[in-house]
């Protein structure tokens, strides 16, 4: 198994390096023809709902044997009761090979990868009950190409999302109360979901909060559709939050390009548009905070599988650019995954890891202490 594992980290490794050499040294069209797949789109099945009955087509979920939310950061304790809270999380893109549009659900490097991204990210949220979903996920490079087969691949991605939801929704407990969490392509495909499934209807009211990070909300094409509002206090239940991070000094052009590429949920253009910055050490939208509100960094281990938290070493500032800026790069040895232009987006959940923990739960118990009113 340590064997396994450290194949699955030297892969990762080679792969994301690739990926920033080539953001770094190539031409959008050179970085293009590396990672957007070079096959047709290969219409795929429709999975049924019931699919997702069966336990090994969750990375995640209550009573699954070597669940990776379950872990906790050495010198964390895990609560001696649960909040009641059931959670959905999207775990970012794992499949970063250009021979298919999506993964095979059988895939066993994206399966492994979103094991270890599932626990470096999901983790916060264990306080509750978190359920992540295995699916048919879009490739890495669909999100670098405005080709029309990138649509069907994110379409076919939330599809299964939208799938597996229902089967989280069955076994729910009566009025329990819900939390939505993605990052990267998860948090991409969570916003459709707040839109479809959320929006309207009485789960609105039973979500604690929607943290939809690693991809921007639009203020003016998204965030309308998604049935709830931004968070405007640290205390507030029901509502969203989003940031995307990067350090200074920061080129945040390919990422806005890629940005501009997609439509909002109102099926406009989002070129342009202003997006959600909540900060995580305040849990309001706009504001700055030093290192000493950071609660702790989650520094990654790879090899061992593992981590150490670094207490008041990050600050943070929503910027009038709507990125989260962390000042220069931090002095941590956080591994080789920081993205051409600063972009620290592998980091995003990692660096506030404590401060997203804490607001889980805070805003948990306000939607707690609401209905008791």
């Amino acid at each position: 198994m340590a064997r396994k594992f450290l194949y699955v980290i030297a892969g990762l490794t080679v792969a994301v390096l690739a990926l920033m050499l080539a953001l770094w040294f190539w031409s959008e069209d050179l970085t293009e023809m590396a990672f957007v797949p070079n096959v047709s789109f290969a219409e795929q099945q429709a999975l049924p709902p019931e699919s997702w009955n069966n336990p090994a087509m969750w990375v995640a979920r209550p009573g699954l044997k070597d669940d990776p939310s379950s872990w906790l950061p050495p010198g964390i304790e895990a609560p001696k009761t649960k909040l009641p809270v059931a959670v959905f999380f999207v775990h970012p893109t794992s499949y970063i090979a250009r021979d298919a549009w999506n993964a095979a659900l059988d895939d066993t490097v994206s399966r492994d990868r979103a094991n270890l991204f599932v626990q470096g990210m999901a983790s916060p949220f264990n306080e509750g009950e978190v359920w992540a979903p295995r699916y048919r996920q879009a490739a890495v490079g669909t999100f670098l190409t405005a080709k029309p087969e990138a649509a069907q691949a994110i379409d076919l991605a939330y599809a299964d999302v939208l799938a597996s939801f229902e089967i989280f929704t069955r076994n729910l407990r009566p009025d329990q109360p819900i939390a939505l969490a993605g990052h990267s392509q998860g948090a991409f495909l969570l916003r459709r979901l707040m839109r479809d499934r959320i929006a309207g209807t009485p789960l609105a009211q039973r979500l604690v909060g929607a943290w939809v990070i690693g991809w921007p909300v639009s203020l003016e094409h998204d965030l309308p559709k998604m049935g709830v509002p931004a968070c405007e206090r640290a205390d507030e239940p029901g509502c969203i939050v989003s940031w995307l991070s990067v350090a200074d000094p920061a080129d945040t052009a390919m990422l806005l390009k890629a940005y501009a590429r997609r439509t909002g949920l109102d099926a406009k253009s989002v070129a342009g548009s202003a997006f959600l910055c909540t900060n995580p050490l305040t849990g309001v939208p706009s504001a700055a905070a030093g290192a000493e509100a950071n609660l702790g960094t989650l520094v990654p281990d790879f090899k061992a599988r593992s981590g150490t938290m670094a207490a008041q070493v990050v600050p943070a500032t929503c910027s009038p650019d709507h990125f989260l800026h962390i000042g220069p790069p931090p002095k941590l040895d956080l591994g080789a995954y920081v993205l051409p232009g600063n972009n620290y987006h592998l980091y995003d959940v990692t660096l506030f890891w404590a401060n997203l923990r804490a607001d889980f739960e805070r805003r948990t118990q306000a939607w707690l202490a609401k209905q008791q009113k």
